[in-house]
């Protein structure tokens, strides 16, 4: 065999090596992407039953009687407030099916009306109180279980011992639904109301608002911390070993588990400093320290990416090493810095282990109007959620998912957009 055949089949083995390369890369590309689909996917139609909501039309009658209000005396909303609202809500159900009358029956027949119906019927006579005595048709909410039974066809299948509603329920169900008196809607409340024991009435907007005021903590704290420390230990630190020590541990705590940061947060900020537990401030220190490492490497990195020649030219101008750094380096490094500080709080946004340890897991129901409010994240949200044995919040969890990825990737999004928009090339 000649040296030219030898080469010729070197050379043909070598190719063939590079499309096997190239073919098992290309392959396991597509093959990430077809599990993200797949994911996706599952999510998304997971989700899309807590997008819509069930309502039942129900003739009101605000009768004083039932009420428990004397007619007599003027009506005040503190009068109001403590009416009773639950009889009416019954008395429509039993006034539209008059064949029901023993205990047990009643009490499934009212079953299919949300426990949140009767303070929408509240607010609709504190609204007017002139309704009082009139009987209004009104849309409330339906039960869970009603709204999980329409939408599963699967449900409507099967035989009542494998379904939470009963036979007698899903023909009164039916009834109404013949009546016209059933209805789906988009359900708005999923993004105005804050958490509840009822999967029909829990909402995202107080973990929403909790995780807005919990990152403005952690970027206030985070990111005027994290740009001094990397302007110092890139700019004015001198190398000795003092300073590769730090160096070392800022780069090491980047890899510190999350979780340790949240035992850190509970022993020094809760404990001994008493900062209140479950708090956006507390939360937001603890997610600060998380960060700070992913800033400053990033920070430090936009820094050095700076070319020598504007340091340089600087200083030959006349300008001090103060003024040099932040008149020059700093400004033409500040996408980059921008851009990591971005990712850092999407970092941010997604955790839960951290928040678990100082008590943000706890179940809030109301919207938290201040720092100190106790609240709750999107994330802890979600895992609070997926751990519920209603059905219903199986949808809701899916929904929450969807809503934390969509903020991610607008997060991400505004970090390209801000890397691409101030992008200088040296």
């Amino acid at each position: 065999m000649t040296n030219t055949e030898k080469v010729k089949r070197s050379l043909a083995r070598r190719y063939r090596k590079e499309r096997r390369f190239r073919a098992m890369g290309l392959i396991a590309v597509w093959l990430g992407f077809a599990f993200l689909v797949v994911l996706l996917s599952d999510i998304t139609l997971k989700a899309l039953p807590a997008f819509h909501q069930t309502y039942l039309k129900l003739d009101v009658t605000f009768d004083p009687e039932i009420l428990g209000l004397d007619p007599d005396q003027p009506l005040s909303e503190q009068q109001i407030l403590h009416a009773n609202f639950r009889a009416v809500m019954r008395h429509s159900l039993y006034v539209l099916f008059p064949d029901v009358r023993k205990r047990r029956d009643k009490r499934k027949l009212a079953a299919l009306v949300s426990s949140g119906a009767e303070y929408q019927v509240r607010d609709h006579l504190l609204r007017d109180n002139s309704l009082l005595g009139k009987t209004l048709p009104l849309w409330v909410l339906a039960d869970d279980d009603v709204d999980t039974y329409l939408q599963t066809a699967s449900l409507r299948e099967q035989d009542q011992s494998h379904r939470r509603l009963r036979d007698n329920q899903v023909a009164w169900l039916m009834q109404l639904q013949k009546d016209g008196r059933v209805e789906r809607r988009f359900n708005w409340l999923f993004f105005l109301s804050a958490d509840s024991r009822e999967p029909e009435l829990a909402g995202i907007l107080g973990a929403v608002v909790g995780s807005f005021y919990t990152l403005l903590v952690t970027i206030a704290l985070a990111f005027p911390l994290s740009l001094a420390a990397a302007v110092y230990l890139e700019e004015f630190a001198p190398r000795n070993r003092w300073v590769d020590f730090i160096e070392v541990n800022i780069n090491n705590l980047a890899a510190v588990p999350s979780i340790v940061f949240g035992l850190l947060g509970l022993a020094v900020f809760i404990n001994f400093f008493g900062v209140p537990r479950s708090s956006p401030l507390v939360g937001g220190m603890v997610l600060a320290l998380m960060t700070l490492p992913t800033i400053i490497i990033a920070a430090r990195a936009a820094l050095k990416a700076v070319p020598p020649s504007i340091r340089e030219a600087a200083l030959g101008l006349g300008a001090s090493h103060t003024q040099m750094v932040f008149h020059h380096v700093v400004p033409l490094a500040m996408p980059g810095v921008l851009t990591g500080t971005i990712i850092g709080m999407a970092q941010a946004l997604g955790e839960t282990a951290p928040l678990l340890m100082i008590g943000m897991v706890a179940f809030i129901v109301d919207i938290p109007r201040g720092f100190t409010d106790s609240a709750t994240v999107l994330p802890v949200q979600i895992y609070l959620w997926a751990d519920s044995p209603e059905r219903a919040f199986v949808a809701k969890t899916s929904a929450a998912i969807l809503v934390l990825l969509g903020f991610l990737v607008l997060m991400n999004g505004i970090a390209i957009l801000l890397r691409k928009r101030f992008e200088r090339k040296w």
